[in-house]
């Protein structure tokens, strides 16, 4: 599928932060159909058991997913986690290449309900979930410039996942 546009990265955030060394660094991409992709490697430092991803890393990037897919309507809104629901069908493993993907089912002026996936590169879904955020000021959900935290647009030359 081709790449319309590339979203930006933040500082610390666990998923997408390019200043947190123990983060996943994850790139994403606003795609043809409006959803948005990753292509990512979780690390030997987001391990449960060995050879396994935590259930939290995977749940943080279904998360992560789930509401950049909304980024792509309105990129400045800003939104928290009301329910989450997860599916971990396989078992996700570091140090291997994964794709993640992140649509918008329904949105509202106050919720958004997305569904996001983890698959390998065969395409097998690894893990999904269903999420519902609400929307708030961004007084109401973080005392820093978003604009300052989300300060990297990483240009690469991605055009197709």
């Amino acid at each position: 599928m081709r790449v319309r546009e590339k979203q930006a990265n933040s500082r610390m955030c666990v998923i997408c932060g390019m200043d947190n060394p123990l983060g996943v660094q994850a790139p994403f991409y606003v795609m043809e159909d409006d959803s948005v992709m990753t292509r990512f490697c979780y690390r030997p430092e987001h391990q449960s058991y060995p050879g396994r991803v935590h259930g939290g890393m995977i749940t943080a990037m279904l998360d992560e997913l789930g509401f950049r897919a909304y980024w792509v309507v309105e990129p400045e809104v800003l939104a928290v986690t009301m329910t989450f629901q997860t599916k971990c069908r396989k078992p996700v493993r570091y140090g291997v290449p994964l794709m993640g993907q992140g649509s918008i089912d329904m949105a509202n002026s106050r919720f958004v309900k997305s569904h996001a996936e983890i698959r390998d590169l065969d395409g097998e879904v690894l893990a999904e979930a269903e999420m519902k955020y609400i929307k708030l000021p961004s007084a109401a959900v973080t005392d820093a410039d978003f604009h300052e935290e989300m300060c990297y647009p990483l240009i690469d030359d991605v055009w197709e996942l």
